[in-house]
């Protein structure tokens, strides 16, 4: 199965693979305390951040894990003509190549909060997963996340994303109990669903 070579588009951000060269911005953005609560993989040092992005690399060439690094422009230049910074992430988790249904995840760093970014490149994502697993019968993606992240089930109600059930917490990996929101391939040729 061949993926689409084209990116994820959204409304001034760029989305594109991370790059070995997005280390220290990593090291910075996971220092905000909230960003490690939500998340899995820590990101101390610049040991961590290389072991953290060869497991980006390596889920893409397996075709399990399409993570996009979300830049925004930096004084106003068009993002993809001048210098940008790292924002966010948003993650196609493909555990089974060519099932039905898919995860998708995203984080977004502190100083990009509260302005759009997160739904914006979680939409682009989406339209990007549907389009490039169409023909691997791609119809469902999910999204999961801890019931006291609330900023996140207002990032998947904006994206589109349903919720659908309440998750019971599987300690130790999952200790809180979390929400199921969910979002359905557009139909061919109509808008989403």
């Amino acid at each position: 199965m061949t993926v689409a070579t084209e990116l994820p588009a959204a409304a001034g951000l760029l989305l594109r693979p991370f790059r070995d060269e997005d280390a220290a911005a990593l090291v910075e953005i996971y220092r905000d305390e909230t960003l490690r609560r939500f998340t899995r993989i820590p990101v101390t040092d610049l040991g961590g951040a290389a072991r953290w992005l060869e497991l980006q690399h390596r889920g893409r060439a397996d075709g399990e894990r399409y993570s996009f690094a979300v830049l925004e422009p930096l004084g106003g230049a068009a993002a993809e003509d001048g210098p940008a910074r790292l924002v966010a992430n948003v993650v196609l988790k493909r555990g089974t190549p060519g099932a039905a249904t898919a995860e998708v995840g995203y984080w977004t760093a502190a100083a990009a909060r509260g302005r759009g970014v997160a739904p914006r490149a979680l939409e682009a994502l989406t339209r990007w997963a549907f389009a490039a697993f169409a023909a691997d019968g791609l119809v469902r993606l999910d999204l999961l996340h801890q019931v006291d992240n609330v900023a996140s089930c207002r990032v998947a109600e904006k994206a589109g994303y349903h919720f659908g059930s309440l998750l019971r917490a599987m300690p130790p990996e999952y200790p809180l109990d979390g929400h199921l929101h969910s979002r359905s391939a557009p139909p061919a040729g109509g808008d989403r669903v």
